[in-house]
Order: structure tokens, then C-alpha cells, then sequence
């Protein structure tokens, strides 16, 4: 994927991640994109682990996005954790 659907991506996963685990996160929509990229990483990678995914998924579908929702709610829940 090139870099700007990586971004979206991002915008998207850390959004809908946000939206699942609401909290008083600080950072606004950067923080945001910067999650759901990171999350599509973590989630990609956690995805090939088990099988259940693919960090190559081509395009934005449906796969991309709950993968990088995934690895987004892990990260958030990390960020949390550390971050207190």
C-alpha cells in the first residue's frame, strides 16, 4: 500500500479503535492516525502470527481494517497502561 492509504487506514482503524475503547486519550486526530498506523503494523504482524490476516492485504477492505482495528485496540490499551 502506499503511504497515503496507510494513512487512512490509520485515520480509520484509530478512529473506530477510539470509538470501542473511549477514554480521556490526549493527542487529537494526529494521535489518532499515528495509533491506527501503528495499529496496522502490530495488527498485520499479530495477523500473520495466527494466521488470521495478512500485513499485505492489498487496498481497503474489509480485512484491512479489522486487522488494523485490532492491532489498534492493542496499542491503545498499551499506551494506557504505560502511560500512567
Amino acid at each position: 500500500m502506499g503511504i497515503l492509504m496507510w494513512i487512512i487506514v490509520g485515520l480509520v482503524a484509530g478512529a473506530l479503535a477510539k470509538l470501542i475503547m473511549p477514554g480521556p486519550d490526549k493527542g487529537g486526530w494526529i494521535m489518532t492516525i499515528v495509533l491506527g498506523i501503528v495499529g496496522a503494523f502490530v495488527g498485520g504482524f499479530v495477523g500473520d502470527l495466527l494466521g488470521i490476516g495478512s500485513a499485505q492485504a492489498s487496498g481497503f477492505n474489509i480485512e484491512t481494517i479489522l486487522t488494523a482495528v485490532g492491532g489498534a485496540i492493542i496499542v491503545l490499551f498499551l499506551y494506557r497502561t504505560f502511560s500512567k
